[in-house]
């Protein structure tokens, strides 16, 4: 689970890893003080595991997490190699989402690569370098399957068609991942490892005590509101500077500062983490007990027999059944003991979809 944070020199995106990894990196204001890509693991944020472990006296409790990776800035041209694009395009095509930093803040002491405010602009930059390095990606495969379709092969057909799609789709500055394909036709696009089918979360910085376009009720800010609506975009809103200083601070002592400094409706590093672990589709399920309370990740529509086999294949292999409860349901109960007696364990069989937030004792 690879999250890239990507974006233009200078909007942050350093500062951001800072925040949500604990670890010091090198932050200059100045282009490409990224080159090669800072790797840090993040826990996922769960306030159920807390609750499940007191209830069940567990000694350790292990939360799912997330692998960020912050990537240098990419400039226009980056897939023609310019501002070394390629060898950046190439660490995005290693993550499974992309985190795209973006700028919504004024200050003539941090220099813009463009001389200029304009996060719409900043936005469509970057994208563009990623559907410009997927059409040639697109067009190489083209060229070769092609071939094999006009001999009439059915699978080079199908391919064909995938590709061309894509291509028209990407032409018309569509993003790849917007796009609504079948599960045969997706394992087919994996193979191509696309830039613009991994999800994006837009993440929109903002500084302390400067001009930030969304308090101003500034045009450029709308315009890119309305762009996220339209295209159905995730993002969140933060400011990454001042999240790397309440890094230090405990969790309590973080909220009390927001509180005080009326941050309250201001997203935090908690957030952007939790939209992460969504946007690649994952949902949760926890096993309890007193050796440990223990958050587990699956994919989104996972069946049990699935979901046993994050914890081992065995689990799989050899699934009998699963005794299942909501976590709520759980702790409202006191103890697993209670919450059988009152009939709120489930016995679920092979083709039953785990849901967030369930816990589970597999049986096999």
């Amino acid at each position: 689970m690879k999250i890239g944070i990507v974006g233009l020199p200078n909007v942050g995106k350093s500062t951001l890893f800072k925040a949500l990894t604990k670890k010091q990196v090198d932050i200059q204001n100045y282009p490409f003080c990224t080159i090669d890509p800072n790797i840090g693991i993040v826990t996922v944020p769960d306030e159920r595991l807390e609750l499940l472990a007191k209830m069940a006296s567990s000694k350790k409790i292990i939360p799912t997490i997330i692998e960020f990776v912050d990537i240098a800035g990419i400039i226009k041209g980056a897939h023609e190699g310019q501002g070394l694009g390629n060898k950046f395009l190439s660490h995005i095509r290693e993550v499974d989402a992309i985190a795209e930093v973006v700028r919504i803040f004024e200050d003539e002491n941090i220099i813009h690569v463009d001389k200029e405010i304009n996060p719409l602009s900043d936005v469509e930059t970057v994208n563009l370098e990623l559907i410009f390095a997927d059409l040639e990606t697109i067009n190489k495969r083209l060229e070769k399957t092609s071939k094999d379709s006009k001999r009439g092969d059915k699978q080079a057909v199908l391919e064909e068609k995938i590709l061309n799609d894509l291509k028209q789709a990407l032409e018309n500055n569509q993003l790849g991942h917007t796009l609504t394909f079948t599960p045969e036709e997706m394992i087919f696009i994996k193979t191509l490892n696309l830039l613009t089918t991994k999800p994006i979360i837009y993440i929109l910085n903002k500084a302390s005590d400067k001009k930030n376009l969304d308090q101003e009720n500034d045009g450029r800010f709308q315009k890119l509101m309305e762009f996220f609506k339209t295209s159905n975009s995730r993002f969140v809103i933060l400011n990454a500077d001042l999240e790397s200083e309440l890094g230090s601070l405990t969790n309590e002592e973080k909220n009390q500062f927001r509180v005080m400094a009326d941050l309250k409706s201001q997203e935090n590093t908690d957030e952007l983490i939790k939209a992460s672990y969504q946007a690649l589709g994952l949902i949760t399920f926890i096993t309890t007990g007193e050796d440990e309370t223990r958050a587990w990740t699956i994919l989104v529509g996972s069946t049990a027999p699935q979901a046993g086999a994050a914890i081992h294949s065995d689990f799989e292999e050899k699934f009998i059944k699963a005794d299942v409860i909501n976590w709520q349901d759980l702790i409202n109960s006191g103890s697993t003991k209670s919450a059988r007696l009152a009939g709120l364990i489930r016995t679920e069989g092979k083709k039953y979809i785990v849901q967030d937030g369930d816990v589970i004792e597999f049986k096999i």
